[in-house]
């Protein structure tokens, strides 16, 4: 399992010194820690860390920690420490491990956290620390502008297989759309794909004999049609081109000398190879977009469908080098600008505390945004791999900022992707974004992007896997009502024997801002939700080596007050015939009894709150001879039922001298 760490090269207020930013519009620090899912026969296995800042001109050292914890985090078992001169080169350095704690001593068989922390600083700032490697380490990473923190899980022992409801995969691409499926099986079939790839338009089709990271502008090898036809040839049932908007102009900076037309005109070219490509092969599905934004004090989303270039840069003559101006990082406006234009888009590789600013807040909501906004990145491979046998063990994880967005309001479904900036479209790893289509539809743009609108998506490491979350027999995406109880079902399937080692489903609160957590660890649950607004998504862990992860898209439920139009059933009884009687009733009710009134010849006499219904009553207060008794049961509803009048004698006649009610003396 691979852990990458996009990390921006800033500041890093360290007491000493600045780190002077490289290309940071863009480029991006990387720290990546590879932790195998499953040891060795005594539990060892080895940790390989990777570290590299593609194109930076200037040095700077890395601190990182790598802890050991217990599954909840609480508990730390063992912890390593580093430091490391990174400058032009990658650097890539082995951490063994025994398999036991910091103390020697073996660990017991489950789930454990390998929590790794990491920051890059200027080499200066850094050496000014004082103390032992820990210390300075420590210090450092307790400083930094900017740390982050990511969790992965490893197991100790063979992980349990959990039992999962019987599931048939549903049909996979559009060669198998209309093969026969059982009885009961979901009338969709799932489509996989990469919706985040970069050709010779903009930085990527670098032949991948030579590629080792950004291609300069306009430079590489390959365009879009190249790219599409890989990724058909390689498998795939659909591929995007989304080119970086502001690299139209020839240059990652702004060409002062750029012509506009030409710019647009090579979108427009990207958009007819789309259309050429799906024209050609209709079992394959080509989508151009753009990939938008910067990624210092920015964020890059993708933009799916728009039929213009986005621009903010000007040439020297004062002209926009694209069709529409929409302003660099303002993320209410491009929101806007997508509404207005019926666009959709997809968050890249988020950070969770630096981007996407909405009123100063990372990640920050907007209405526009929720409606433009349908996918968002937990997961990536290496944007500068090479790989092309699905073996690239550079990974990336974005679930915490997953889980913001979530939070936060946003209707996002998850998706991983590959960022493909060599021309290995596709072929790095096994990961795919899965969009569900209906059989009765054929493989189209429109019926794509309506799928992404209808957020009917997974995201799986393993392309031969599947998991298909539903709530009440509503799928995966769905937004509806719900009273009463909620059925909640996990089903899973893998066509290559793999079987599930961990199941959850997760449950937040739209809007809460709080944070989203655990509600099940099996793969059916059945509860009433509080009232209000929830979501709930389910994650997957497999019990292979890489302990590849499965992501379903949210299902969105608000919870309404149960409607109460049942009245209570109740029945009465009275014992004795004078002085203190007794006036009971038996009431029940299919939410609750709140109260039961007693009525004597349709005068209230009293009421008793609680079971047993019983209200001890002084008939003196009525005639000698015959009355009637009736209860009425109220719930909190306010539904009233009534019982059956019931007529009793009450006879207070005084007794002759020297005779008892019980007998005579």
């Amino acid at each position: 399992m691979q852990l990458i760490l996009r990390l921006l090269l800033c500041a890093s207020a360290l007491g000493a010194g600045t780190v002077v930013a490289v290309s940071p519009d863009h480029h991006e620090f990387e720290a990546a820690i590879h932790a195998p899912f499953r040891g060795a026969a005594d539990e060892a296995r080895e940790f390989r860390l990777f570290f590299s800042y593609i194109d930076a001109i200037d040095p700077s050292t890395v601190a990182w920690r790598m802890e050991l914890r217990s599954h909840d985090g609480q508990r730390l078992h063992r912890q390593w420490s580093g430091e490391e001169r990174l400058f032009r080169q990658p650097v890539e350095l082995a951490v063994p491990w025994d398999g036991r704690d910091g103390d020697q001593r073996a660990l017991a068989p489950g789930f454990y956290l390998i929590r790794m922390t990491a920051m890059s600083g200027e080499p200066m700032a850094m050496r000014a620390i004082a103390g032992t490697l820990d210390q300075r380490v420590a210090t450092a990473l307790a400083t930094a502008a900017d740390t982050i923190v990511q969790e992965w899980e490893i197991h100790v022992g063979t992980p349990a297989r959990i039992a999962m409801p019987a599931f048939r995969a549903l049909p996979v691409g559009a060669q198998n759309r209309n093969s026969a499926a059982p009885a009961g099986t979901l009338p969709y079939t799932v489509y996989l794909g990469n919706l985040h790839t970069q050709s010779n338009d903009s930085d990527g089709g670098g032949d991948v004999s030579t590629c080792s990271g950004s291609q300069g502008a306009q430079t590489g090898a390959f365009g879009p049609a190249a790219g599409f036809d890989y990724a058909r040839i390689h498998g795939l049932d659909y591929s995007a081109a989304t080119e970086h908007n502001h690299y139209f102009d020839g240059s990652s900076n702004t060409n002062s000398s750029a012509i506009p037309a030409v710019a647009i005109a090579r979108y427009q070219a990207g958009l007819t190879a789309a259309i050429d490509s799906n024209t050609a092969h209709p079992e394959f599905l080509a989508l151009y977009g753009m990939e938008w934004g910067v990624i210092n004090n920015g964020g890059h989303m993708n933009i799916f469908n728009s039929n213009e270039l986005f621009a903010w840069e000007f040439n020297g003559s004062g002209q926009l080098i694209g069709d529409v101006l929409t302003p660099k990082s303002d993320y209410p406006a491009i929101y806007a600008t997508m509404l207005a234009r019926n666009l959709i888009g997809q968050f890249n590789h988020a950070s969770s505390s630096t981007q996407f600013l909405v009123g100063g807040t990372a990640l920050g909501y907007s209405a526009d945004g929720d409606a433009v906004m349908v996918l968002a990145e937990v997961q990536n491979t290496s944007a500068f791999s090479n790989n092309t046998t699905e073996t690239e063990t550079g990974r990336s994880l974005y679930e915490s900022a997953y889980k913001k967005m979530l939070e936060s309001g946003f209707h996002v479904a998850p998706a991983t992707n590959q960022d493909n900036h060599c021309a290995n479209w596709g072929a790095s790893w096994t990961n795919r974004t899965a969009v569900l289509i209906a059989d009765t539809l054929p493989l189209t743009r429109a019926n794509f992007l309506d799928a992404l609108r209808a957020r009917r998506v997974f995201a799986t490491s393993d392309k031969q896997s599947q998991i298909i979350f539903t709530a009440n027999g509503h799928l995966m995406g769905e937004r509806f009502d719900n009273t009463g109880v909620l059925n909640l079902t996990v089903n899973f399937a893998n066509t290559a024997g793999r079987a599930v080692a961990q199941v959850q489903i997760l449950e937040g609160v739209p809007g809460r801002n709080g944070t989203v957590t655990v509600l099940a660890s099996t793969p059916t649950h059945s509860f009433t939700p509080s009232e209000g607004a929830h979501f709930y998504y389910a994650r997957i862990v497999q019990d292979d080596v890489d302990g590849k992860i499965l992501w379903s898209a949210p299902i969105w439920v608000n919870q309404l007050p149960v409607v109460d139009n049942t009245a209570p059933t109740v029945s009465a009884t009275e014992q004795g015939t004078r002085d203190v009687i007794a006036l009971q009733a038996t009431a029940s009710d299919n939410v609750g009894v709140i109260s039961v009134a007693f009525y004597v010849d349709d005068v209230l006499r009293g009421q008793d709150n609680d079971a047993p219904y019983q209200l001890d009553f002084d008939s003196t207060t009525l005639s000698n001879g015959t009355h009637t008794l009736v209860a009425r049961a109220s719930d909190a509803a306010l539904n009233e039922g009534v019982s059956l009048p019931v007529q009793f004698v009450i006879d207070n006649t005084p007794l002759p001298p020297g005779i008892f009610l019980d007998g005579f003396e």
